[in-house]
């Protein structure tokens, strides 16, 4: 958790500096840079809690180029894994968009600092979404690949749904649904598996307050020891 702070107190100052100071921003380096900071109740990943169910702590940096649509950027959370208490996710990639229809392809790789090589944590995942713009909401499907996926278990895809639909008084509504392939089940520790979400958004005086519930098809202990159960998750992010 020291290092995630750490990571989060720069990245404030850096991104407070940029959003302050863009026109010395751009003499360094084209583009626009941002920063955002997270505190949750839980942080879940396709489904699974990465946390144990605990709160935990959430920011990264952004840099994106809109002459060009490319991006970059990191993001760290904390975790509560065997020799992990933290996370890492450096990616980056180029979208675009035409017309009401947008796109994305890119790259992540996932560090999980301090845990023993053996352990297998690390991995990079290939990225591609795509988006569409109803008026009325918007929607989008993405797909991301690992040739070595979380902790060995080899080959993995993930297929997602994501749409939002405003409603009145300011709120957003948000759903999500997906699935995971993994092709080393054993080494992963569950079966492939669905996941989905339906949650509530609210910004008040820049501080966005969400309300998400989580589950996913797996059944606790049987086919998945802790965390992959139905929850309800609330986070207040910032920003800058």
């Amino acid at each position: 958790m020291k290092s995630i702070l750490s990571f989060l107190s720069v990245a404030l100052l850096f991104g407070a500096g940029a959003a302050s100071s863009p026109a010395q921003a751009e003499v360094n380096l084209p583009g626009e840079f941002s920063a955002n900071v997270t505190l949750t109740t839980d942080y879940v990943f396709r489904g699974i809690s990465q946390s144990n169910e605990e709160p935990t702590v959430q920011g990264g940096v952004d840099w994106s180029h809109a002459d060009t649509g490319l991006y970059l950027g990191i993001w760290g959370s904390g975790v509560d894994f065997t020799d992990a208490s933290s996370e890492f996710d450096l990616y980056g990639g180029v979208s675009g968009s035409v017309g009401e229809v947008s796109w994305d392809l890119g790259g992540i790789y996932y560090h999980y600092p301090g845990s023993d090589d053996d352990l297998n944590y690390d991995f990079w995942e290939l990225t591609a979404a795509a988006g569409y713009d109803f008026n009325f909401a918007q929607a989008s499907v993405s797909l991301n690949y690992s040739p070595d996926y979380f902790g060995s278990s080899d080959d993995s895809l993930y297929l997602a749904t994501y749409a939002s639909v405003p409603l009145p008084y300011d709120l957003t509504l948000s759903a999500h649904a997906g699935y995971q392939w993994i092709d080393d089940n054993a080494a992963f520790g569950t079966d492939d598996y669905a996941d989905w979400s339906l949650g509530l958004g609210y910004t008040i005086e820049g501080f966005d307050l969400a309300l998400t519930y989580n589950d996913t098809d797996l059944d606790e202990p049987d086919e998945c020891a802790d965390g992959c159960g139905a929850r309800l998750v609330f986070s207040i992010s910032k920003s800058f």
